[in-house]
């Protein structure tokens, strides 16, 4: 009865906590509209959510660290792939001078809220099975599971990083002007960095897994709900339809789109 009782202590105390980050999750997405909004920029959207993930990520091992290694490496994670992803994003924003997602929202004031709010919604259900793994207050010893979901977390990180910093540098150069890039990653595939992305997050789930009974592994949900926003709705759909639209009748276009696998490399 005793461990019962105590099982049911942990659950509700993890519960909490989770409607405490939260709060702060959509506290500070809404925070950002209130200033995004009057200024009419979108130029910290990105940036904002990358520093949400950081604060969550932080504030859930601050409050509940057992010393676990398995609490500080996935915090870890989280928090290399926010921290760089957020100043590339940023950095990029800065020099383009805006996101041509925001064109049809940034004067509507509902619209634009909208959009921080889903990304409240995507900050917080992409982290939450390493929140859950962060949280558990029983941590059992690290297994051949946690390697497996760290090595995967740290291919698709790679993948993402080489990808973003082959672009930029595809797009730096003047000759490269208005011609699309097909060579390093991208001649793999035609979005590698967001193979990178998608593959990372389920590796991360892997290696939360190693904390979870009954009801927490439908948190599988959380890196498919990833995969189907990046791959139907406002990741690589948006960038094809820009991309036929601007290359659509080059041959050179055609026969790139035609040999190169749209998302995963060597599969057709």
């Amino acid at each position: 009865m005793s461990h019962l009782m105590e099982a049911l202590v942990d659950w509700f105390a993890s519960r909490g906590t989770l409607s405490k980050l939260a709060i702060v999750d959509f506290g500070v997405q809404w925070a950002a509209f209130s200033v995004a909004s009057v200024f009419k920029t979108e130029k910290f959207y990105d940036l904002t959510g990358s520093c949400t993930f950081l604060l969550v990520a932080y504030l859930a091992y601050k409050w509940h660290n057992i010393g676990h290694p398995r609490q500080l490496i996935q915090t870890g994670c989280v928090s290399m792939w926010a921290l760089r992803l957020g100043l590339y994003l940023f950095t990029r924003i800065l020099k383009d001078g805006k996101d041509r997602r925001f064109d049809k929202m940034r004067g509507d004031p509902m619209k634009f809220f909208n959009a921080w709010t889903l990304q409240g919604v995507w900050v917080f259900v992409t982290i939450l099975p390493s929140l859950l793994a962060i949280l558990s207050p029983r941590q059992r010893p690290l297994s051949t599971r946690d390697y497996v979901g760290w090595g995967i977390w740290l291919t698709g990180y790679l993948i993402e990083v080489v990808a973003d910093y082959q672009k930029s540098s595809f797009r730096n150069n003047p000759a490269n002007k208005d011609k699309f890039i097909n060579t390093g990653l991208w001649a793999l595939s035609r979005h590698p960095n967001y193979f990178g992305e998608i593959m990372l997050w389920f590796g991360l789930y892997i290696s939360a897994s190693s904390t979870f009974s009954g009801w927490e592994y439908l948190t599988i949900l959380c890196p498919l709900l990833d995969y189907f926003l990046i791959t139907r709705v406002s990741g690589i759909p948006l960038l094809e339809r820009y991309a036929r639209k601007k290359w659509g009748l080059l041959q050179q276009y055609q026969e790139y789109v035609e040999k190169t696998p749209v998302l995963i490399p060597f599969l057709s």
